[in-house]
């Protein structure tokens, strides 16, 4: 009897032990039910910023001649400008809705100022003062487009970045690379921004733009070289004034942008939402124009190059007939091409969205969750590890051990002599 006692108090005990082991605790985390990913937060998120989407095109769809586009149902009529080569495309993802001979190399004239800018805008502020030298205004091309600059006067930065911009100045071109290392180094840094934004067809020799041999570019990177301008508040602020003053030393005079879709000089009207870019005429470049426009929350850049028929304005109304077409297309098209560099073969591919996004309270949206982890906690703070489900090992192992003394406390009773 007694070792029935003990053997019956030994197995509730045991029992009651693994109930109360095996119970949650109050308090303590539960694992996830599911792996499913938490509600998105409100307004306000902070998420690691996406990158344009890009769709899958014919990589050499633009290296072929003649016009490319591909209309979807409802698609307006494309313009047919009489440029030499064109190009119309979205300044946000940077996809090319179409184009004519996107590739063929031209020379750029003043266009060309774009990738000077790009390449040469970071180096000074817009505050910095510099006197003018005689040797930095030194082979200047003959015939060339002139602000003013005056040897031995002094300018602020930003004055010989509007003379760039609005009177497209080959004398405030020459100071302000004679500022960045002289004007054959200068060429050396636009030739290498311009492979790393994916401009292959642009050689520069001059960086005024000014005909020189062997000097060319495309329709396709004066594109990119827009889309990378308009990037930057300041090229946007420069490349979108109007009208400026220019110091004379005790004076300054007015200049006002040779860009006629901006100014609407010369019976051309004004472009709504223009933003710039850059125009551009020597006699062996015909006219060149790099525009850039916003309507709503679309902005596209278009390029046109040596139009051959309706005289020296013809090419702000091509331009401004692709833009047109641009807006109302604009989801009426696949598109034939990307303005975005192609991506390195050696670069590593990008990490799943899940695991890059970066949410803080009150943030956008919560990352989705990575199949097989824990699902976020639902308030979106960074929660701690959930804890572990109670092991039943632990119990077992007690109810084990209290039967085998059980047993041997009866053995032992048994061969205990009797009194």
């Amino acid at each position: 009897m007694i070792v029935t006692s003990a053997l019956r108090h030994a197995a509730a005990g045991s029992a009651a032990m693994l109930l109360v082991l095996s119970a949650p605790v109050a308090g303590a985390a539960t694992p996830p039910r599911t792996t499913t990913a938490a509600p998105a937060l409100g307004p306000g998120s902070v998420t690691e910023p996406t990158p344009p989407a890009r769709r899958f095109v014919d990589p050499a769809r633009l290296d072929r001649p003649g016009t490319q586009v591909q209309p979807l149902a409802g698609a307006p009529a494309l313009p047919t400008p009489s440029a030499l080569s064109w190009v119309v495309a979205d300044a946000g993802t940077g996809e090319v809705l179409a184009a004519r001979s996107a590739h063929r190399k031209l020379p750029p004239a003043s266009t060309l100022k774009a990738l000077f800018a790009l390449t040469a805008l970071p180096r000074h502020k817009a505050s910095e003062r510099h006197t003018v030298a005689d040797e930095e205004l030194t082979g200047i091309g003959e015939g060339s487009s002139l602000v003013g600059v005056k040897e031995g006067y002094t300018y602020r930065v930003s004055d010989l970045w509007n003379g760039v911009f609005l009177s497209s100045g080959n004398d405030a071109v020459h100071v302000l690379a004679a500022m960045s290392g002289g004007w054959e180094s200068m060429a050396r840094q636009m030739q290498e921004k311009a492979r790393s934004l994916g401009a292959r067809d642009t050689h520069v020799v001059s960086p005024d733009g000014y005909d020189a041999p062997g000097q060319v570019s495309s329709a396709y990177d004066l594109a990119v070289f827009g889309r990378a301008g308009i990037q930057d508040p300041e090229f946007t602020r420069y490349c979108s004034t109007a009208y400026a003053d220019f110091p004379a030393g005790s004076w300054s005079y007015g200049i006002a942008n040779t860009n006629r879709l901006l100014t609407g000089a010369d019976g051309v009207g004004r472009y709504p939402g223009l933003i710039g870019v850059k125009n551009g005429y020597t006699s062996n470049a015909g006219n060149t124009l790099i525009a850039a426009a916003r309507r709503g929350d679309r902005t596209l850049v278009v390029s046109v190059m040596n139009p051959q028929s309706g005289g020296g304005l013809a090419v702000y109304e091509e331009a401004r007939s692709l833009l047109d077409w641009g807006f109302a297309a604009a989801d009426k098209v696949r598109p034939v091409g990307s303005l975005l560099p192609p991506k390195s073969p050696e670069s590593p591919e990008r990490a799943p969205a899940e695991a890059r996004a970066v949410s803080v309270r009150g943030g956008a949206g919560a990352p989705a969750a990575v199949p097989g982890a824990p699902a976020p906690r639902p308030d979106g703070a960074a929660g701690e590890a959930a804890a572990p489900a109670p092991s039943v090992v632990l119990p077992l192992s007690l109810v084990g051990s209290a039967c085998a003394a059980a047993l041997a406390l009866w053995a032992w009773r048994r061969r205990a002599p009797r009194t």
